[in-house]
């Protein structure tokens, strides 16, 4: 049997970016933002400044400190042990992402083997089976079957099948595929 390919994105699937961002902001500005505030926007537009907020994303540490989204190590662990796993992110916008986002791979997810770790511009050219992602714009280009993860700025959308969770995202994908 063939094994199928997952390919997961990073901010908001394994990375909580929204709370990382709310945090940094805090520090940087004293202004204190609710992840609800996030709800059904873009992520910059939930804050009082958005390009004051926007710029906190250039700034060194924003990515390597970010905290895990929960459940996200156990998840990909049990997951790999029948899909071909793919850490995927459009890291090229940012300068401090790519080094950033390798090293808090290498922290979080020592499992994932380098060459599973796909940093990109532009996820049109990911083709796997499933992509698990927060945004509409790389799932609406996905070759395989498209799984929306939960996060503030996709709140309301309902274009594709969803999970909240790493539970719910393991129990999606146990329903289709036997893990």
């Amino acid at each position: 049997m063939t094994r199928k390919s997952l390919a997961i994105d990073m901010d908001n699937v394994i990375v909580d970016i929204e709370t990382n961002w709310i945090t940094w902001y805090h520090k940087e500005f004293g202004i204190e933002v609710t992840k609800e505030a996030m709800h059904g926007i873009p992520e910059d537009q939930a804050f009082p400044d958005p390009l004051a907020a926007r710029s906190l994303i250039y700034k060194p540490g924003f990515f390597r400190n970010a905290p895990l989204v929960p459940g996200a190590q156990e998840a990909l662990l049990k997951l790999q042990e029948n899909f071909d796993v793919f850490i995927v992110s459009a890291a090229m916008e940012f300068p401090n992402s790519l080094s950033e986002k390798y090293d808090w791979l290498n922290e979080h997810f020592p499992f994932i083997h380098w060459k599973n770790i796909v940093f990109c511009g532009d996820k049109r050219v990911i083709n796997t089976d499933y992509l698990i992602d927060d945004h509409l714009k790389n799932l609406d280009y996905c070759q395989g079957t498209p799984i929306l993860f939960t996060a503030g700025h996709n709140r309301g959308i309902d274009k594709y099948r969803r999970v909240d969770n790493w539970d719910e995202a393991l129990e999606l994908l146990s329903s289709i595929e036997t893990i």
